[in-house]
């Protein structure tokens, strides 16, 4: 079963990175406000470079001077599976199984814009309308 991690991320500013592994890579998006569990939610998920396996458990400093500079903790880890769709055609639905990230999820590409996507909560059984994102690790 595939797995994802969401990092929660204290660089310039914070932000999220949640993480899918797909055909051995993390394809990867930066989710300013991070994911929220509330479907009246519309997450922005700028999607950025594919990272490796490899960050699936990193946790530490990214040192001042390199890309992505700051401290990084896992906020959330698990399984996931595909409902439906797919990165090519720019919606898919998700189906995590986390500690925090349970239940479907739908990923979609904004039209006309090259990386930016949507993270939106499924209304199901694992629904929270009154979640608000908030940090595992204060900043440092």
């Amino acid at each position: 079963m595939p797995v994802f991690v969401v990092h929660e991320h204290h660089a310039k500013r914070l932000h999220f990175d949640l993480r899918i592994e797909i055909n051995g890579i993390l394809k990867s998006w930066a989710v300013p406000k991070g994911p929220s569990l509330n479907p009246a939610d519309k997450r922005l998920a700028v999607m950025v470079d594919d990272h490796d396996l490899d960050y699936l458990d990193f946790e530490g400093s990214i040192t001042e001077g390199e890309y992505g500079a700051g401290d990084v903790f896992i906020w959330d880890t698990g399984t996931y599976d595909i409902v439906t769709g797919s990165i090519e055609s720019g919606k898919l639905e998700l189906h995590f199984n986390g500690n925090i990230l349970k239940g479907v999820f739908a990923v979609i590409k904004m039209q006309r814009k090259d990386r930016e996507w949507l993270l939106i909560k499924k209304n199901d059984r694992f629904a929270e309308r009154g979640f608000h994102s908030r940090t595992v690790h204060p900043r440092p």
